[in-house]
């Protein structure tokens, strides 16, 4: 093959929020994991196999963030995982006799029950309930490129205020990355892609390469970019960035004309959870009655009217391939006229929520294996690529500074400080000022006790400082949820706190916290210093 017009780099941000209650089994909110293992991470490995089976050369990019490594990597919630599965295959036979009295809602049963059960054969049998390792096996075959987040996707635009938590969100990340991967990450998935230019030294300090940002931190860069986001811009401070490209996120996302709203896909809101009759469904919905979600779907978007048509396997997938040649078209088209300008070949940046395909867009792993593979037969003009590999090609690059930027709504910060949650800053900020006034008194502590409280303090403090309870808050969605994580983390350190200065530790309560907020085993409060 003759060397390509352009370059496309998919980069997938695996995220989700620390969730582990020890104490109960009744947090819906657990199941978040539970979904995405069955519906995202599972089918992106089968499809990942199925691709290198195959022998279609292919690059995707996916960022596994630090808490759903730990998580991934838990045993408790890989025993929780199982126990879902077989809920969920058991709920899913009754649904054969249940459905009998339509074909196609039976079929769909059967596609359910076969599904969940292969669910299972895949993560007990096939990878020993070690998700982790299947990823890395990507990864070392060079089909995949796995990069690091902030240690508990901690948003560095507003935590700067005291630069040491920037500097332990990047530091936790890269060690979390190393245990798991066993070495160092070249590039990282900024939090909510909030790039500031105060991270910078601390990106370098860690040894982290290039970073994922939204468009207009690029595109609004000084100077401004002379190839926009078609190649990527590298800092004063030696920090590339790669700014996401709008047009291909735009048929992707868009809620008006993106590729998951078409009519032939499932429809995600209508859930047997809500429908079948409440004494059957009852054991299979959240422990205090409440009906959800159970993951078994009937339905197909058909359009905006209340009634809706069974779904169809077959008009799916016939969707998801017309859509990925449109797609592939759509990327000729744009690097075609990229080229008229450049002196090097661009590169399109494809940046999505990893949770999108298959959770979300249920069809969405399906498109990504049959996009790759029409990407490699059906066309010379671009070729797949990840943000390493482009730099290792093309390392002349355009010094500029980004411009202070995230993906949320409006493009700046008011998604994770707004009127309904800019009190939690305060507390944060104050308990982080703490946690380095802790690691300066006691730097040379050597008393275990203390030691394990002082680490524990750090663990609560990155806890509290995740994104995620914000944005939670903005959207309406599981608030008191979210409110009384923070809540928790914040006490907890709280409590710690003021026990060392006062060299009185309850240690009861120590190990109770240990148990239950066990991310980073290995932390060293000494970050902080």
């Amino acid at each position: 093959m003759n060397e390509p017009k352009g370059y496309v780099s998919f980069v997938l941000h695996a995220h989700l929020p620390f969730i582990h209650h020890p104490e109960s089994e009744n947090y819906l909110e657990e199941q978040w994991l539970y979904e995405a293992i069955s519906e995202t991470y599972i089918p992106l490995l089968l499809n990942f196999q199925k691709l290198v089976d195959e022998h279609i050369d292919f690059r995707i990019t996916m960022s596994m963030t630090p808490p759903l490594l730990n998580m991934l990597n838990n045993e408790l919630l890989q025993k929780r995982y199982i126990k879902y599965l077989k809920k969920h295959i058991e709920l899913a036979k009754k649904e054969l006799d249940r459905t009998i009295y339509d074909d196609r809602i039976n079929s769909l049963s059967k596609y359910y029950f076969e599904r969940y059960s292969n669910d299972l054969h895949v993560f007990k049998d096939i990878y020993n309930c070690n998700l982790i390792d299947g990823f890395k096996h990507f990864q070392d075959l060079g089909v995949l490129e796995i990069i690091t987040c902030g240690a508990t996707h901690g948003y560095f635009p507003i935590l700067y205020v005291t630069k040491q938590t920037v500097k332990a969100q990047i530091a936790v990340g890269v060690q979390t990355y190393e245990k798991y991967f066993g070495k160092k990450p070249r590039g990282i998935w900024l939090p909510e892609c909030g790039y500031i230019p105060e991270a910078d030294k601390y990106l370098k300090e860690f040894g982290i390469e290039y970073a994922i940002t939204e468009s207009h931190g690029v595109l609004y860069a000084n100077p401004t970019p002379i190839y926009g986001t078609y190649s990527p811009i590298v800092s004063p401070n030696g920090t590339i960035c790669f700014g996401r490209d709008m047009e291909s996120s735009r048929q992707v996302w868009s809620s008006i004309n993106g590729y998951p709203g078409d009519y032939n896909y499932r429809e995600f809101y209508r859930d047997i959870g809500y429908d079948a009759p409440y004494d059957y469904i009852k054991p299979y919905i959240a422990s205090n009655g409440v009906r959800v979600h159970t993951g078994i779907k009937y339905y197909r978007i058909t359009g905006k009217s209340e009634e809706k048509d069974v779904y169809n396997l077959q008009w799916a997938q016939d969707s998801a391939e017309m859509q990925a040649g449109h797609f592939m078209n759509s990327r000729k088209y744009q690097i075609e006229l990229a080229c008229s300008y450049m002196n090097k070949p661009p590169i399109i940046l494809c940046p999505y929520d990893a949770e999108l395909y298959g959770h979300w867009w249920y069809e969405g792993p399906y498109w990504l294996y049959i996009l790759f593979k029409k990407i490699y037969f059906d066309q010379n003009d671009f070729k797949l690529i990840t943000p390493g590999e482009y730099i290792d090609k093309f390392p002349d690059i355009q010094v500029c500074t980004p411009c202070r930027s995230s993906w949320g709504a409006n493009g700046y910060s008011e998604v994770w400080l707004n009127e309904t949650n800019d009190y939690v800053h305060r507390h944060l900020h104050v308990a982080g000022n703490r946690m380095v006034e802790l690691a300066h008194i006691y730097i040379n502590e050597d008393n275990p006790i203390k030691v394990r409280a002082l680490n524990q303090c750090a663990r609560e403090l990155l806890l509290a400082q995740s994104s995620d309870w914000l944005f939670i808050i903005t959207n309406g969605t599981m608030v008191d949820y979210a409110k009384k994580r923070i809540k928790d983390h914040i006490g907890r350190f709280t409590k710690l706190y003021e026990q060392i200065k006062l060299d009185n530790i309850d240690e009861d309560f120590l190990i109770c916290i240990e148990e239950k907020d066990c991310i980073f085993p290995e932390i060293d409060f000494k970050i902080y210093y």
